[in-house]
Order: structure tokens, then sequence, then C-alpha cells
């Protein structure tokens, strides 16, 4: 079953459930890979999809933060909940150990220098990640490794 499927399986089981909060989460996951596909113009592949689920936690982080500025802790509790309901959702997380091994091995694999080097490291690590670890995160190891070396 694709990510998609059983986004789509849990949102009918919030329906019946009466799940306020998986409801709305899955509901705008959902959409938000509706619009890609039609902008896109065909399916997602599952590293779409993960990317996308990715964006959203971002967004809800976003909100967080947002939410602590303004002093709203009813908004930063019910962002946490999004994002714990989205979390369910991607493969099991890297460690920053994970990471970093992955990291030297791309950048040790297209024998990159410096940071000029940086988007050939990229294009070979993303992939091989497939949302187990925040792009942001990816692009500082990288940096952080490529500036040391």
């Amino acid at each position: 079953m694709s990510t998609k499927e059983k986004l789509a399986s849990d949102l009918k089981d919030a329906l019946r459930a009466g799940n306020d909060l998986q409801k709305r989460v899955l509901r705008m996951a959902l959409a938000s890979i509706k619009l890609a596909e039609i902008e896109r113009g065909s399916a997602l592949d599952e590293q779409a999809l993960m990317s996308i689920i990715q964006r959203e936690i971002k967004s809800r982080h976003e909100a967080i933060s947002d939410a602590e500025k303004a002093n709203r802790p009813d908004l930063i509790a019910d962002a946490q909940a999004e994002i714990r309901v989205l979390e369910t959702y991607l493969p099991e997380q890297l460690s920053q150990t994970q990471l970093v091994n992955l990291a030297q091995a791309a950048i040790d694999e297209v024998q990159a220098k410096n940071v000029a080097d940086m988007g050939k490291v990229m294009k070979v690590l993303v992939p091989r990640i497939q949302g187990r670890a925040p792009n942001d995160q990816v692009s500082q190891t990288v940096r952080q490794i490529l500036q040391g070396s």
C-alpha cells in the first residue's frame, strides 16, 4: 500500500471514528498531494510523497515559532499534535551519526572538495535519504562537513 493509499484509508477511519485532529491533518496532506499531482500532471512517487509530508511538517514547525512569538500556547499544542500525526507516515528518521555517515559517503563518491560542490553532493544524497531526515538538516550537515574538510 502506497503512502497516499494509507493516508486515504486512515482518513476514512478517522471519519468513522470522529477523530477531528486526524481528519484535519490528513485532509490537508491529501490536498497538498493532489495539488502537486495536478501541477506535475501525473501521479507522485514515494519520494515525492515523503517530500510533501516533510514540507507539511516544516510548515507546522514554522507555525509553532510564530505562535511562540504571539504567546499562543493553544496554537503550539495544536501544531505539535499535527506534527505527531504526520510523522507516523514518514519512515524511521536517521540519527545524526547515520546522516553524517551517508553525507560523507556521498561527498567521497562525487569527490567534493568545498561548499561550491554542495549541489553535486545533494543530488546524490537526497534520493538516498527519502524522507528520513529534513532536507534543511541534510544540507546543514553537508555544509558543515565540506567546510571542515
